[in-house]
This record gives C-alpha cells, structure tokens and sequence, in this order.
C-alpha cells in the first residue's frame, strides 16, 4: 500500500476515488491497457457492497430462502419446521462481510498494481486531486488522462422531528446488526426494505412495513410486489400502505422508538429501518473547483465520461443511471476501455452496444430481489415501454403451471411476463416472480439485450421438466392470441 506521507506529489494516468466494485474494476481496466493508476478511498478497499450491502445481506437471506424452499419439499418439510440458528446466520453474515476487514480486497488491488491512498479525496481543479488522510498529512495527485468519481451512493434518512436521538437503521445498520430487534418497523416498500424484512421476520422480529405508495417493489411490475407483499404478510410481516411518517422519538438511549404517523397513530418498536431512497456521495469532493455542484448527481455520456467535461469520468450509483453494483460494474468496463482509448488516441466505438457505450444502462438493467418469493427483472416494464411511446403487448404465464416448478415445491406461487415490440419483434422487458427464479434471469437478458427476434427464441429449446420452460409456455401464449 502506498504510503501518503512519503508521496507529496504524485502522477498517475488514472486517479480513482472511490474503491467499491466499481473503483476497482475501472483500475483494473486502466492497469490492463498498461495506464498507471492511484485508488482513494476513505473507508474500506472493496465498498459498500462488500461489506454493507450486497454480500451481507445475501448471506443473512440465504439461510432464509433455503429454509422456506426446503418446507415445501415433500418429504424435507418435517426436518426444517424448527427456528433458524441466528448466531449461525449471523457468523456466516460476518464471513462473507469478511468481519469488516479489507485485506483481501487490498491484496487484490496491489496485485494489479495500483497504488492505494487512505483518505478522503477532493477535486482540486482539473486532473488534480487532493488526498486528506486520517493522520491529516496530504497528498497531491495529479491525472494525466482522467480522474473517475466512484463514490457510490448513501441512503437518506428523512428530516423528521426527533430523528437524530431516535438513531435509526439504515440499509448499513440493517445489514451489519448483532442482534435480532424484538420489534422492527421498517418505512418503505423497495429492494432494501423487503429483503430486511424477510431477513428479520424470518430470524424472529416482529415487522411492520410503513408504504406512503399503494405497494411493494413500485419500480417492477405490480404482481410483483402483490406477490411478495402476499408471502411477507403470511408469514406475519403486518404491511400498512397509503402511510407517511410524522416524526420518531425515542425518549431513552438504549430504549423502545416510537414512531409517529401523519393520521396520528404511534407504532413502538425496538429498531425502525429508514429504507426511502438513496443520495449521491458526492457533497465533499471538490466539485465546486471544477464547475459542478457539491452533493449532486453527475450528468455522463454512454462512456460515462461527465458532461462538460473531457477528462472526469462518473462511474455507479454517481452517475444515477442504474443504482446496482452489477451495473456499475458494467459501466466501469466500459468507462475504463473508453479512458484507455482516448489516451492511445484511438476511435471510440460510441454506437449502441459498442465497447464504449453503456447502452443497457437503458435497455437491459436486470435485478434480482431475494425475498422468499424471488423477484427478478430486465428491462422495461409494461407501464414503461408504453410511456417510450412503444407499440408492446405484455404476455404473462402462471409460473405454477410449469412441470419444473411444481417438482421444485410444493404450493409453488409464481408469475412470468414477457413485453414484446410489436414493430420490432424482439423483448423489451421480462419479469420472474416465484421461488428459484434468480439464476432464470440471465437468460431473458441475454435475450433483451441481444434483441433476440422472438422467432429464434422459438429455436432456444428449454430442457424439461426445468422451470425454464416457462421460455416456450410464453412464446405459445404470444404465437396463439
């Protein structure tokens, strides 16, 4: 690791700030063109999703789901009635957050050779940047070719009264807690807030959902979030909707929060979860000394280089395109090839679905919600291919009705739509809801993304009995309307 104090200043091809997924695989690209490049990062090497998000909180739902799977196989069910181990859950949480230590991802970061800076990064004018580290000496980078923005995101935590002694979860305190609240009111319906929800009420919370909308997961189809709000509330979850939060107070330390509503009622509970969006990491860059405003998200092109400029490049949740670490690592990809280029002086391939372009940041985003059931989807929703002004048609299947899923489990809940250009013939969205769909995903990326026409997808043969045939039940249902 590079020592701050003995490089007062320094010259690199490429300054990184910020070394999440996405800081680190715009380094490595760099190092892989042969351009020399210097990482900062004032928290852990390996970011948010290492430690706070992605990987802990898959790891506390892994148990759950494979809990909930196997209680509906014949059987299997009589075996797995019995509580969770949370002391068991919780250490392979701690593992897979490698126990908050990142000398695994500072290995790998010096493997490929590139320089680490510990501090807090700030742009002090074009291709510079200033590193303040914790001891408070500094170091002066300077970027020959680009300078990337990789600070990720932070979530939002509404300016209510009493919030700051009511101290509540966010999506980090959620995933990193050490114990099982007794009582959890968790105040929104998105990604975050339903996985801690199945997380928590499955290791023995009692949870309570707040949803100013009228539903879960509002960004997917709605039988999504119908879906899951379904097996949340059988399994206990009480999920309140058309709610807003008045303010929250917790009148001793280590005591109960009671949260106000805007009708006037009052929940208690031991911990309440702010899961209401996400803000831009970018109040305390410097970005004032280059023209842009502090705290705001950066405007980029397909090449995620940033609007206006030549030379600074916004990469993952900074750039608000696609707020997944998936996709932000897409993007690092492909802004780390565009900086190598543009510093050979090479053309750019800046076409749709060139090497340099980020084209699926519009047409091919995939996620994947890990509830009990799973939620998963590329692409655009019905709702939204109609207001882009496409001429689509959605065609939806009972998941249930596949041979695969009914050996899968029994009871087996699920839903699959397709939405089709009709001009163009291809698939402009897909969405799978129901136990075991998320390895199903890629296969509808891969046919949104490469604009598959809908006739060769006749030609991809689904293998039987797999819950992949749920392929040709769609493909009939749209050949025989």
């Amino acid at each position: 690791m590079t020592d701050p104090s003995a490089n007062v200043n320094s010259e690199y091809d490429v300054v990184v700030i910020g070394a999440g997924p996405v800081g680190e695989n715009v380094a490595d690209r760099a190092r892989a063109a042969g351009l020399s490049a210097a990482v900062v990062e004032a928290e852990l090497i390996g970011g948010e999703c290492s430690y706070w998000a992605c990987m802990p909180s898959k790891a506390l739902l892994r148990p759950v789901v494979a809990r909930a799977d196997a209680r509906r196989v014949p059987g299997l069910s009589d075996a797995v009635q019995g509580p969770l181990d949370t002391a068991a859950v919780l250490a392979h949480r701690d593992a897979y957050a490698s126990h908050w230590k990142d000398d695994g991802q500072v290995a790998w970061l010096e493997g490929i050779g590139a320089d680490i800076y510990r501090g807090q990064g700030r742009l002090t004018g074009e291709k510079t940047v200033s590193v303040t580290a914790p001891e408070g000496t500094e170091s002066r980078l300077t970027a020959r070719h680009a300078v990337a923005v990789c600070t990720g995101s932070r979530a939002v935590v509404p300016d209510l009264p009493g919030i700051d002694a009511a101290r509540p979860w966010t999506s980090r305190e959620a995933t990193s807690a050490k114990k099982v609240p007794g009582r959890l009111v968790i105040v929104g319906g998105g990604v975050v807030g339903v996985e801690m929800a199945t997380v928590w009420q499955a290791l023995g919370a009692r949870v309570t959902m707040l949803i100013r909308g009228s539903g879960l997961l509002p960004k997917m189809e709605p039988f999504a979030g119908e879906l899951v709000g379904q097996a949340l509330a059988e399994a206990g979850a009480d999920i309140r909707t058309g709610v807003s939060v008045a303010a929250v107070r917790r009148a001793v330390p280590d005591g109960p929060v009671s949260v106000e509503l805007d009708g006037g009622d009052h929940i208690e509970a031991d911990e309440v979860l702010f899961a209401t969006g996400r803000a831009p990491r970018t109040e305390d860059l410097g970005l004032e000394t280059v023209g842009l405003e502090p705290g705001s998200w950066l405007t980029v092109d397909d090449s995620c280089r940033v609007d206006g400029t030549t030379w600074l490049y916004a990469v993952g949740d900074v750039n608000h395109r696609a707020l997944l670490t998936h996709q932000g690592k897409y993007q690092a990809r492909i802004a780390g090839a565009a900086i190598a280029a543009r510093a050979a002086g090479a053309p750019l391939l800046e076409t749709d679905w060139g090497a340099h372009s980020a084209t699926a940041d519009h047409a091919a985003v995939p996620q994947v919600v890990f509830t009990d059931p799973e939620a998963a989807s590329v692409g655009l929703t019905l709702a939204a291919a109609e207001r882009a002004g496409h001429r689509v048609r959605a065609v939806d299947h009972d998941l249930a009705a596949v041979a695969g899923s009914g050996l899968y489990a029994d009871g087996y809940r699920g839903r699959a739509r397709m939405v089709v250009d009709l001009d163009r013939k291809i698939l402009l969205g897909v969405t799978f809801v129901g136990p075991g769909i998320g390895e199903l995903l890629h296969s509808a990326t891969i046919a949104v993304a490469g604009e598959v026409p809908i006739d060769r997808l006749w030609h991809a043969v689904p293998a039987y009995p797999t819950i992949s045939e749920v392929w040709l039940r769609l493909l009939e249902a749209y050949r025989d309307a």
